[in-house]
């Protein structure tokens, strides 16, 4: 008893609640400093791309090809269809097996493979997006003999699995148990089950995974210079080079020409605007499912 109150009347002392509550305010303080250095980055660079940018974005840009070599204007419609081009043909590859990945680790899990695939999906999820570039080149278009859009939406595909893998599976895992058993208890086979019922209830968080990859694959340039390669001329033929805009500012950015370097300014401001969007679709679909769970 008197080792007790000796102790509460230690925390009772006004020096320690006021010493207490300093150490309180200088580490809150400390945070809001941290929280406002982390997001200054990400605020100067969207008003230095929109500053250097918006003065070439307007109609023209959406619906106008490229100019020649020393003709001012011109737009990059082009690499906006080819980069929505080459995301479609990601997803058609990502999506699909990122999901099944997710559900066979999950649902499936407890053997040697279902470790292997985690492994190497946190290993992919590693691996710099070059190599990947490198790794279709090889694949698609050493085989192919010539670069071509099937083998960008090839790479930005496999980009998109470690994302989608891991989401799926961390979505699955927070389903409860007993909703399965439910399903089971009344004859539902395990693949129904799994479908209708567990797969239909993460789904809320599987397609934030899904629009973070996409987000993701949309703006990398490293693999696309080693597959789609690029294309200054309107093209959809999945089996020709095709024209992107991460491609298009790269080549933009670093040419002699000034009215190209606003081009390649304006393509960065869409494209950060498209990351924007689909960030900003992520965080809806995610408040709106926390708020049903509340």
């Amino acid at each position: 008893m008197e080792e007790n109150k000796a102790h509460t009347s230690v925390f009772a002392k006004p020096k320690n609640l006021k010493r207490r509550k300093i150490v309180n305010s200088i580490m809150l303080s400390l945070c809001v400093v941290a929280a406002v250095i982390s997001i200054l980055p990400l605020f100067y660079i969207f008003f230095y791309t929109t500053k250097s940018g918006i003065s070439s974005l307007n109609l023209d840009f959406f619906t106008q090809m490229p100019k020649p070599v020393g003709e001012a204007g011109g737009g990059m419609a082009n690499g906006i269809v080819g980069t929505l081009i080459l995301i479609s043909l990601g997803s058609i590859i990502g999506i699909p097996v990122g999901i099944l990945a997710g559900i066979y680790v999950t649902e499936y899990s407890g053997g040697i493979f279902s470790n292997l695939i985690k492994f190497v999906t946190d290993v992919l999820s590693g691996v710099p997006s070059i190599i990947i570039g490198i790794f279709a080149y090889g694949v698609i278009v050493i085989p192919m003999q010539g670069f071509s859009a099937l083998a960008g939406g090839f790479a930005l595909g496999i980009l998109m699995i470690p994302t989608i893998t891991r989401i799926t599976e961390e979505m699955l895992k927070l389903v409860p148990q007993s909703l399965r058993e439910a399903s089971l208890a009344l004859g539902v086979s395990r693949w129904k089950t799994t479908l209708q019922i567990v797969l239909r209830t993460a789904s809320g968080g599987i397609i934030t995974g899904i629009l973070l990859a996409i987000a993701r694959a949309a703006g990398e340039t490293a693999p696309l210079l080693f597959t789609a390669f690029g294309n200054r001329f309107w093209s959809t033929d999945l089996n020709q080079p095709i024209a992107s805009l991460p491609v298009q500012i790269f080549n933009y950015a670093i040419s002699p020409f000034d009215d190209w370097h606003k081009q390649a300014w304006a393509g960065a401001l869409v494209l950060i605007s498209l990351v924007f969007i689909v960030n900003l679709i992520v965080r809806i679909v995610t408040r709106d499912k926390f708020a049903n769970k509340v």
